[in-house]
């Protein structure tokens, strides 16, 4: 993932931060305060019946599905990411393809996303903190489309998740806190919808759309705090866990 700052002039409360991730966790430190990240606070939204179903159907085979899941997504937001700043992207490398042909599909489906609505780069990829929220992450796209500041999320899952429209909304705050920019509009551009073309009035295509959430901001802002409150039970000292290892070793 390549972190870039936004354009836009940051306010007298921009702070230098220094991202630490284990196996299960991420947090953000600048020196004074450790902040985690949004996907590791909104990791302990109840998972619900459906999952749980899932979770007996499937067995030991979960660790695999949701690893493959997550490195399809991966791939998609680096390839989105390289033709947003202008790299040229291909599929094929000596003739044969570097990627898996689901993954190509879906970034594809993003670039007819970005061709069609005629969007105006501001920022991919950037960095947000909040410290009214006291979270912070990476938010995947802002732009302007038809003159309205957008603020989107890159989803590939099979379906659309309550914590995508919560997750949408907190990058919005943060990144209203950190720029003091008013955003229009937040949404979801979901990469493996079942919509078959374009629809009047609707953001669109085959394969894709963007989705915006049933809920107002504030809405999701408040199920975010609730969230939040059962985090903080859980982890009563926001600190992320450190060890050292000996690097080399021998039998003596």
């Amino acid at each position: 993932m390549i972190l870039r700052k936004a354009n836009f002039p940051k306010q007298e409360h921009n702070r230098e931060f220094k991202q630490i991730t284990t196996n299960d966790s991420r947090f953000y430190e600048d020196g004074k305060k450790t902040y985690p990240s949004v996907t590791f606070v909104l990791s302990y939204y109840p998972k619900g019946k459906h999952f749980q179903e899932w979770l007996k159907k499937v067995g030991y085979a979960s660790d695999f599905i949701v690893k493959k899941a997550a490195d399809e997504g991966t791939l998609v937001h680096n390839l989105c990411e390289k033709y947003l700043l202008g790299e040229k992207v291909t599929l094929m490398d000596n003739g044969n393809p570097k990627y898996d042909i689901k993954v190509w599909k879906m970034f594809l489906r993003f670039v007819e996303f970005w061709e069609t609505t005629k969007a105006e780069l501001l920022e991919t990829e950037v960095f947000l903190y909040s410290d009214t929220l006291k979270v912070a992450g990476t938010c995947d796209l802002v732009c302007k489309i038809n003159g309205e500041l957008w603020v989107i999320d890159l989803k590939t899952s099979n379906q659309l998740q309550t914590t995508y429209d919560i997750q949408a909304a907190v990058y919005s705050r943060c990144f209203e806190e950190c720029y003091d920019q008013k955003v229009d509009k937040v949404g979801i551009l979901w990469l493996k919808s079942s919509k078959r073309g374009p629809k009047k009035g609707a953001l669109q295509g085959k394969g894709w759309e963007v989705y915006e959430s049933k809920r107002s901001q504030e809405d999701n802002l408040e199920i975010f705090r609730h969230v939040r409150a059962l985090f903080d039970l859980e982890n009563p000292n926001l600190k992320p866990i450190s060890e050292k290892w000996p690097t080399t070793v021998q039998k003596q």
